[in-house]
């Protein structure tokens, strides 16, 4: 086997250890390029592994995002938006030295387009792109400008 920094043992893939950065775990199944491209993780000058349908005692699968950079260049608002359940987990000299829990953020900016095409959004393109939570428990959002409400798909 070449050494590439991961190996599998048994049903086990260890991928290299993170000296610093940052874990996004409990990721549900089948999102870590979903979430990569929210966090424009491509744009980032850092290393990213992801592992996709790992196994999981409390979501049968799930995937998780390893990303060597400072939690500080993550927008952590839009992690938020994209699935609040997600475990961020912040790595110093190899260990974990916080674990942050994620909420919905009260207002997302150009993360999300509004539908409603007599929205001034949709004649105005300069206009920033601004939804806010209207009702966390049901997570809805609406458009700042004309209302129009925005459930996310993403979630359960």
């Amino acid at each position: 086997m070449s050494n590439t920094g991961s190996k599998r043992e048994g049903s086990t893939l260890n991928i290299g250890a993170l000296r610093e950065g940052v874990v996004l775990d409990h990721i549900r199944a089948g999102y870590a390029m979903t979430i990569y491209k929210y966090l424009k993780l491509d744009k980032l000058e850092c290393t990213v592994a992801i592992i996709k349908n790992a196994q999981s005692n409390k979501m049968g699968r799930k995937d998780i995002i390893k990303i060597e950079a400072p939690v500080e260049t993550l927008d952590l608002d839009v992690l938020g938006f994209v699935d609040h359940n997600i475990t961020v987990n912040v790595i110093k000299n190899n260990e974990i030295v916080e674990k942050r829990a994620l909420k919905l953020p009260k207002q997302v900016v150009n993360i999300i387009r509004c539908k409603n095409p007599r929205c001034i959004t949709s004649v105005e393109s300069a206009l920033d792109q601004v939804f806010v939570l209207a009702d966390e428990e049901k997570e809805i959002y609406r458009c700042r400008y004309c209302e129009e409400m925005y459930h996310p798909k993403i979630r359960k």
